[in-house]
């Protein structure tokens, strides 16, 4: 009897549990999308200041931030598939894929403390520089620039599912509209994610316990991005890149303080 009832308190105890982790992850995963449909980017920066304290590693972590943050980029993939410019994303797509496929290999051998805070430190930086002279700024639209930008890209895609900054700071200074930008990101981050979810499946990452997890994120992912589509059609063109601007700077804060 006692026995019995120690049972049945231990099983509630584990429901309330389970049930605040699915309430935590759908918040997230409205919070998240709402950021990357509105700026471009952001999925990963958001939702790793909280997934690995949720889930049992970093890399599981990581890979279903890639898969929500997938779904998410192949929905405004389809709607905005008139504006990509395949010349454009080519050369800069497939140097992430290079660089983020070695840097998964050896993200279990990685101490990533330090990289952490250097990363949120360059992110504040630059967005400050980009805020007060993005007019005199000029990133060249050429196989460098697109190599650099996907080097880097690919690195902190790797190790921190979060590939975004280096790319949107290309393609928001080589474009001058804002569905030509978002069409190209999307189907940046799309194919990336594919990518890395393959990555991080062959080493292990891809888990029943992420399979689930996303299914308790997805309708997040909906409504975040149904509300992000809304508010992105009425920034104006000439001030939506600082408000992705002014979001690396807040994305390098959150990785300070978290």
């Amino acid at each position: 009897m006692l026995f019995s009832q120690f049972y049945t308190t231990f099983a509630n105890i584990q429901s309330i549990i389970m049930l605040h982790l699915i309430i935590i992850i759908f918040l997230l995963c409205i919070c998240a999308s709402f950021i990357q449909r509105t700026t471009g980017f952001g999925f990963g920066v958001f939702i790793m200041t909280v997934l690995p304290y949720l889930m049992p590693s970093y890399g599981e972590a990581t890979t279903l931030s890639g898969l929500l943050a997938m779904s998410n980029s192949m929905v405004i993939c389809y709607k905005m598939r008139h504006y990509l410019d395949l010349r454009r994303l080519l050369p800069i797509l497939t140097t992430f894929i290079i660089v983020s496929t070695f840097a998964i290999f050896c993200l279990k051998r990685m101490d990533d403390a330090l990289l952490h805070t250097i990363l949120g430190v360059a992110l504040i930086l630059v967005s400050i520089y980009f805020i007060f002279f993005s007019s005199r700024i000029k990133i060249p639209a050429n196989k460098k620039g697109q190599i650099t930008a996907g080097t880097i890209s690919g690195l902190l895609g790797g190790f921190f599912g979060a590939q975004g900054p280096p790319a949107v700071l290309y393609f928001v200074s080589t474009v001058k509209d804002k569905n030509q930008y978002m069409a190209l990101m999307q189907s940046y981050l799309l194919c990336g994610n594919i990518m890395m979810t393959m990555v991080r499946a062959y080493n292990g990452f891809l888990t029943p316990t992420v399979g689930w997890d996303y299914l308790y994120g997805i309708g997040g992912v909906a409504i975040g991005t149904t509300l992000g589509a809304y508010v992105f059609k009425h920034i104006p063109n000439r001030w939506f890149r600082y408000v992705v601007y002014c979001y690396i700077g807040i994305s390098g804060i959150i990785m300070l303080i978290v």
